[in-house]
Order: structure tokens, then sequence, then C-alpha cells
């Protein structure tokens, strides 16, 4: 493998790892040398440093990382925070899912299918942006119309609707269904 095809593997590699990787596993990966793929990485890391990323590429105990550049970990800290409070509960995402494989839908359906009043949860993924009004509703009181929005499929990484799984290749076939009843009622009670 040439010099920059190892860095390029290199980076693409620590870039979507979610722990530190060694230089042994990485060497394994790319069929590199060890020593060529540690000078390779002792370039990246300067490289790094001497060009003022945004990101640098450390070494840790268990091996190497890639992480943001602590000159901006006042930004990074507001994003992460604003990443925090932007996650969904489970009625929210309950809701989502009503609201993607129902549209058009009104509040009333939605509560309907949950069982539950939705109104601050319906409120909550609009001010978000993950559902948007899409239009009334014949007849009386016109109630309002709700679909997903390009955030809701971006976040998805979806294109469109198409996309999404089928609800029936969600569920377990008819055979998985009963053994799981049968395992529920064999089960001893506590």
């Amino acid at each position: 493998m040439k010099a920059n095809e190892l860095t390029c593997a290199l980076e693409a590699v620590l870039t979507v790892a979610l722990e530190p990787v060694d230089a042994k596993s990485l060497s394994d990966l790319t069929g590199a040398a060890l020593d060529d793929v540690t000078t390779a990485l002792e370039t990246i890391q300067q490289d790094l440093i001497t060009s003022n990323r945004g990101f640098v590429l450390v070494e840790l105990a268990s091996g190497w990382r890639l992480q943001t550049n602590p000159s901006v970990a006042d930004v990074v800290q507001k994003f992460a925070q604003r990443e925090v409070s932007a996650r969904l509960s489970t009625a929210a995402l309950e809701t989502l899912a009503i609201v993607a494989y129902r549209q058009p839908v009104s509040r009333a359906q939605i509560a309907a299918l949950r069982g539950v009043n939705v109104d601050g949860v319906v409120r909550l993924l609009e001010q978000r942006g993950y559902i948007d009004i899409v239009g009334m509703a014949d007849g009386p009181g016109q109630a309002i119309l709700y679909g997903t929005s390009e955030i809701f499929l971006d976040r998805l990484g979806l294109s469109s609707l198409t996309q999404l799984p089928r609800p029936e290749t969600l569920l377990p076939d008819s055979e998985e269904a009963v053994r799981l009843a049968d395992d529920l009622t064999d089960s001893p009670t506590t």
C-alpha cells in the first residue's frame, strides 16, 4: 500500500471509530507494516497540528483517536449541549413514527392511536422542525394535518419516505410470534 493510500485508509478508519484504535489493529486492517502505520499516524498527527484543523490525532493508552482541537472546545461544548437537549423522549419518538407512517394525520388521530393526549408532544416535534403542518382536514373543525419534514428525513439519512422500512418488516413472523407467546406462558412467575 502506498503512503498516501495508507494515510487515507487510516484517516477513514479513525473517523468512524467509536473508541481508540491501536496501531497493531490498524496494521492488521490495512495490511501495512506496524512501523509504516506508526510513522503514518505520527505524520497525520503533525500535519493536523501544523494546519491548525478543527480536530487532532492523539495517542492514548489504548490507541489512536481523532478528537476535537482543544482550541475550539467552547464551541464544541455549546454544540454538544444543544444536541443533548435535542434528544427525543419515547413519547415523542412514538408520535413521530405515527406521523411518518400515517401522514397526513391530525392530533386527534395521533391521540387515538397512542391513547394519550399528544398536544405537548406534537408542539415539541413541530418546534424542533421534525413535523410540519401539511394541510387542513375536510369536515367539521377542519383539523390541522401534520406530516414529516425534510429535517426528519435528514436526521434519519433518508432522501424520501419511501425509504422508511415497511412496518411489517419490523414485526416477527407468525412462527416467531407463537414461539415468543409460548416462552411468555412457560416462564415461571416470581
